[in-house]
């Protein structure tokens, strides 16, 4: 296997174009996983904001990315304060689309910090890797439910709390928030008895912390509410945090599962 932080230093090019051969082991069914796909754009728009924060991401997915990953990014918009950049994924047909919102920080007197909730005592839930059942980039993870349950377990519940440990030596960058951030499958499939398939649709995510490279990357906890369900599509929040409780980023995700 290729670990995360090895396969995004081989991404190559510059100047607001990259490329990444991606191993099989890094596929979600038959695309690539979605963070590893936003973290590609993104450092596409890092050739052209090397600087500013990153403060909000939003990936809409419109085709399987299969093969090798190719990216362009191009500034929208710089004001004073925030830069827009959108990054295209596929050489050909497009396959993602990416925005990304980099914004300097300015003072302020609104000051609000998510809290953690203590999760409800119980039994912790593991996720197993099976091949050909479970996607293949979930072997690089150590991951169990401590509210809820994995997918097909027939758990209606609409919420979900995971630890999530990604098996890579690090240091944690904001690459990493991506794959965290996108582990979660749709809560919608635990609510199957059976396996079906589910896929993400749009994906955003609003950055809490700045400077990630000081956390490990074990035991990070995702905090999932499924808001609705309907015809085959689902709407889930998450807050992710680090390993010591650290708020890292807020995100939204549309889906859809096939049942």
């Amino acid at each position: 296997m290729t670990t995360y932080s090895t396969l995004l230093a081989q991404m190559t090019g510059g100047g607001g174009r990259r490329a990444l051969e991606v191993p099989a082991d890094w596929l979600q069914g038959r695309t690539v996983f979605g963070g590893l796909q936003v973290a590609v754009a993104v450092q596409a728009m890092r050739d052209l904001v090397p600087d500013a924060p990153l403060r909000s991401v939003q990936a809409t997915f419109i085709a399987p990315a299969t093969g090798d990953l190719t990216a362009s990014a191009t500034v929208l918009r710089t004001c004073k304060s925030v830069t827009h950049v959108q990054a295209q994924l596929g050489a050909g047909e497009v396959q993602t689309i990416v925005v990304g919102v980099f914004g300097v920080g300015r003072s302020s007197r609104v000051q609000v910090t998510p809290r953690q909730v203590p999760v409800t005592p119980g039994e912790p839930r593991p996720m197993v890797y099976v091949p050909g059942l479970v996607p293949a980039f979930t072997q690089h993870f150590a991951v169990q439910w401590l509210e809820g349950s994995p997918p097909f377990t027939g758990d209606t519940s609409t919420r979900h709390v995971i630890e999530v440990s990604l098996r890579d030596e690090g240091p944690a960058t904001e690459a990493h928030v991506f794959a965290f951030a996108d582990f979660i499958p749709p809560m919608g499939l635990s609510h199957l008895k059976a396996p079906a398939p589910g896929s993400s649709v749009t994906w955003m995510l609003d950055f809490i912390a700045g400077d990630v490279s000081t956390l490990g990357l074990e035991r990070w906890r995702v905090d999932a509410d499924l808001m609705f369900a309907r015809d085959g599509y689902t709407s889930q929040s998450l807050v992710l945090w680090g390993p010591n409780g650290e708020p890292v980023a807020l995100g939204r995700q549309a889906m859809t599962v096939f049942d």
